[in-house]
């Protein structure tokens, strides 16, 4: 006999293709005018919505990395950790984030209402970072960094998800871009707070300044958390504040965009998202390259220390780390418009890894101010790669959901032990810094080449596709799946899938 669960997950699957089927026969059959008009009104709709992830993501960067500014104003001393412990106060943040993000990207694929989910999960990250300004000792800050990582963990995967349900792969990039902007942005922006926090709030109730900057910024995010619950899309199918029309676009759009159905069939069980991830060789590619391209940008963590190698005071060198951070967002932003028009992928990774190369060999090659500061501008242009990496993971896994949100978080996950080991690249002081730039360098190399070998198998893929075999995993009849699901014929369902390509 059936358990209660087993059925509450079968009904919901109804409910859900039931959904489907009514958008679909409604978009359809819709004059293309009116289709026009209809998801120009969408689009905007949810390019102001989703906006918000941005302002969550500068507030995610600000509570994870805020340890760099605190540590220039005593936190080190405080808390009597020497460079060891502080780079494993560094890490364990990454074991927590690392072990939650699949099963995170897991449930919030079966969520409904992911909003809620990502709201309530910035809440407690927000509650739990304002204890690390009431840590004593490398015991309890050890604890706290696990803990903010352990609940972090669902939202990066999650918005990323969400995005992928929400836009076409020749939109994606631009808004991950527009997203990542978010952690961009922090990395200026929290040079610029803690600026004006440690400068201001010394000795303030008798407590250290750098105990305040916590405080302030975990306060900020959880009243941001309570706004994201009420503000963020949910699934296009069933998100409040779109009109029906809206909605039924929304899923047309997303089916013609892959020519199969956004959504899981009724058969699969949580795990068969998770099986059809393990078996697929694309996943293990990006996963290792990856890891090498978090490794390269491991700087980010250390970028206030690494303009202090300058040699300007303490406030100077905060002020003097925001600039870099904003031209490299207006770079990120034009990258990846430039990806989305053109449809390419590979260039627009590989060309700012190139910039970020030569800035790390200025570097390690020159004593002069200025050029090591032209340097740091580069090595932070290379974020523009990154953030179209993270769209061809989304549109090299199209379909099913249940697949695509386990490949997001498994390369994700995966990546952060390139955080982990980054945390220790940066402990090597000597010459300004010269041996862990050596290490970055190589990790870009092997970036590289990753990318290259990913693109051969997508170009095979394509080929395979070209001569009418199947080109990724999917269960029973796609095409007649996709009709019933969309509400129209069976031959409609064929021309759906017809035109698919990998973006290379």
């Amino acid at each position: 006999m059936a358990s209660k669960d087993t059925k509450d997950a079968a009904l919901d699957a109804t409910v859900h293709n039931t959904e489907h089927v009514k958008t679909g026969g409604i978009a359809s059959t819709m004059d293309p005018e009116r289709r026009k008009q209809v998801e120009k009104s969408l689009k905007l709709k949810l390019d102001l919505r989703c906006s918000f992830f941005v302002i969550i993501y500068i507030m995610n960067y600000l509570d994870r990395n805020n340890i760099a500014s605190a540590r220039l104003q005593g936190l080190q001393d405080d808390l009597g950790i020497n460079d060891v412990e502080y780079s494993t106060c560094l890490s364990i943040l990454y074991v927590g984030y690392i072990l939650m993000q699949i099963p995170s990207n897991m449930a919030i694929n079966l969520i409904s209402r992911p909003s809620v989910y990502i709201g309530t999960a910035m809440l407690l990250w927000g509650m739990i970072s304002t204890l690390s300004g009431v840590t004593n000792n490398f015991g309890g800050m050890v604890a706290v960094r696990f803990c903010i990582g352990f609940v972090e963990a669902a939202f990066l995967p999650g918005a990323l998800l969400i995005l992928s349900k929400w836009y076409t792969r020749r939109e994606l990039t631009t808004r991950n871009a527009i997203l990542f902007c978010g952690n961009l942005i922090s990395n200026a922006f929290s040079s610029l707070v803690a600026a004006g926090v440690l400068s201001n709030m010394e000795g303030t109730l008798g407590h250290p300044a750098w105990r305040w900057l916590y405080w302030i910024e975990g306060a900020i995010t959880m009243l941001v958390a309570i706004m994201a619950a009420f503000i963020l899309p949910d699934l296009p199918h069933n998100t409040r504040g779109f009109t029906e029309e809206e909605r039924a676009v929304a899923v047309l759009r997303m089916t013609e965009d892959v020519g199969e159905a956004d959504t899981d069939s009724e058969g699969q069980s949580v795990f068969t998202g998770l099986l059809m991830a393990v078996k697929d060789l694309k996943i293990y590619v990006m996963m290792l390259t990856f890891t090498a391209y978090v490794v390269g940008l491991s700087f980010n963590a250390f970028f206030p220390t690494l303009t202090g190698t300058l040699g300007f005071p303490r406030i100077p060198t905060l002020l003097m780390s925001a600039p870099p951070w904003v031209f490299s967002c207006i770079v990120s932003l034009i990258n990846a418009w430039h990806a989305d028009h053109t449809e390419e992928r590979f260039w627009h990774i590989v060309g700012p890894i190139i910039g970020g190369l030569i800035g790390f060999i200025i570097s390690m090659a020159t004593e002069n101010t200025a050029a090591r500061y032209v340097a740091l501008f580069l090595q932070a242009s290379s974020y523009a790669g990154f953030i179209v990496f993270y769209s061809w993971i989304s549109s090299s896994f199209p379909r099913p959901p249940a697949k695509r949100a386990v490949a997001i978080a498994m390369i994700n996950a995966f990546s952060q032990l390139g955080n982990v080991a980054g945390s220790y690249v940066w402990s090597m002081k000597d010459n300004g810094y010269r041996k862990s730039y050596g290490i970055v360098t190589a990790m870009f190399g092997v970036t590289i080449a990753g990318c290259y070998y990913f693109k051969v198998i997508l170009q095979r893929l394509n080929k395979k596709i070209e001569e009418g075999e199947e080109a990724w995993v999917t269960s029973g009849d796609v095409a007649a799946e996709t009709a019933k699901v969309e509400g129209v014929s069976v031959e409609e369902g064929i021309r759906l899938q017809r035109g698919f390509r990998y973006l290379v």
